[in-house]
């Protein structure tokens, strides 16, 4: 099988062009792809295929098997293969996602895609959109939770996939993220796993944040969470709606804008780091 590896700010998946190839058992190949010791290595797997409702349709494996919702960093380099590899010549295009159908504004240079931005839809708190049980409110907005023995408070939020957003004033690059990360993504108040953000605050248009990404523990980035966290940001008032917003993550920075109702766009680059071929 013929594969692409990129990453948008190190968030690195293994792209398959499946107009061209066939991948029979997607989660089987992204458990043995991911591997970074006897295989390709990757945060998981993205195929890239027709789609009757838009332009292309992306499909997206974590490095567990499972199969993602969403996954704005793997959007971008998406967008950025299509045009590269010649399948298109817009620049803008639709894809389609398990979340929905996202509009990719491609930024060429060179002949190249560089940044693409992408308009990721509405983020949702109501707790069934996410889903948290929580039968405090039909909102879990800066709320105690007791995680690994402590309280901390969380707020649920849907960017397509669930995120917890954990506004913390300990350094993140402190965290025990192996200790408290499998604490959040397995917690059965989340029936369909979480994805945790430990964001620290540097100024109202600077946040800084690690992740936890369920079905793939940390990773150097995350796109949706990097959106879930300004919402978050703008819900709770730490942030304003319509400015852009920085988000620094351990692979690069995202620049997000989140209106009042909370539809957001996400800027970042795309890169290939190479191809390949694979048996599998």
């Amino acid at each position: 099988m013929k594969f692409t590896k990129m990453h948008g700010i190190a968030n690195d998946y293994i792209y398959v062009n499946c107009f061209e190839e066939k991948v029979e058992n997607p989660s089987e190949a992204a458990i043995k792809l991911s591997d970074r010791r006897r295989s390709v290595g990757g945060d998981g797997l993205i195929m890239i295929c027709p789609s009757d409702v838009a332009d292309f349709r992306m499909r997206m494996f974590n490095a567990d098997g499972s199969e993602g919702k969403m996954c704005g960093n793997g959007a971008r380099c998406v967008g950025k293969f299509v045009y590269d590899k010649g399948l298109t010549k817009k620049t803008e295009i639709t894809l389609e996602t398990l979340s929905g159908i996202k509009t990719l504004k491609l930024h060429v240079d060179g002949g190249k895609v560089r940044e693409v931005t992408v308009g990721m839809g509405r983020a949702s708190f109501k707790t069934a959109d996410v889903p948290v049980s929580y039968e405090k409110a039909d909102e879990m907005v800066y709320a105690p939770m007791l995680i690994a023995n402590q309280y901390v408070n969380i707020t649920a939020v849907s960017v397509g996939n669930p995120h917890g957003v954990i506004f913390t004033d300990e350094h993140v690059e402190h965290l025990d993220l192996e200790k408290f990360g499998p604490s959040f993504e397995h917690n059965p108040i989340f029936p369909e796993g979480v994805n945790t953000e430990f964001v620290n605050v540097i100024d109202s248009k600077t946040l800084s944040m690690r992740v936890w990404e369920r079905g793939s523990g940390e990773t150097l980035a995350c796109g949706t969470g990097a959106c879930a966290v300004v919402a978050a940001a703008v819900k709770i008032g730490i942030c304003k709606a319509d400015e852009k917003i920085t988000v620094k993550l351990r692979g690069g920075d995202l620049e997000i804008i989140c209106s009042k109702d909370y539809e957001i766009t996400m800027t970042g680059p795309a890169e290939t780091a190479f191809e390949g071929e694979v048996t599998l």
